[in-house]
């Protein structure tokens, strides 16, 4: 049996009437390239914003590419979003109210809106990493902290 149909009968047309209005189908958002976004901690940090309030002008959701060298850490925050992030090389430490959480290469963690949280990245090789946060990263959202 062949559970991906070949051909989509019912595809949506292009505008559609509704309540006398017709609404016309937006078209696919190319990004061609990221912005590399100035990190807060002790030793730079690569931060590619592919999607968000610098790169798209997009305040729902923000998706950045991050390499965090060996040794690196940034400031504890209580953000006002949640942030997803999925390891793709290396160790990412989060310190949380509760104790320690390393996430390893092909594993993922969620920080939730509110929670105060810190990252690091102490092993030599760093970090690499997406990060997902929504609503989008703001500055002014992050809530950092000064100690």
């Amino acid at each position: 049996m062949d559970y991906y149909p070949r051909t989509i009968t019912n595809r949506p047309k292009k505008s559609a009437r509704l309540a006398g209005r017709t609404k016309v189908r937006s078209v696919p958002t190319l990004i061609s390239q990221p912005t590399v976004i100035e990190a807060a901690g002790n030793k730079p940090k690569i931060i590619k914003e592919h999607i968000g309030r610098v790169n798209s002008d997009t305040s729902d959701v923000s998706i950045a590419h991050m390499k965090s060298p060996g040794g690196w850490e940034e400031p504890r925050q209580t953000p006002e979003f949640d942030e997803y992030t999925i390891v793709l090389a290396g160790m990412l430490r989060v310190e949380h109210d509760g104790g320690i959480i390393d996430v390893r290469a092909g594993q993922a963690i969620v920080a939730h809106k509110g929670e105060t949280i810190r990252y690091s990245s102490p092993e030599p090789e760093g970090a690499e990493y997406i990060a997902v946060c929504l609503p989008a990263f703001s500055p002014d959202t992050v809530q950092r902290h000064d100690d």
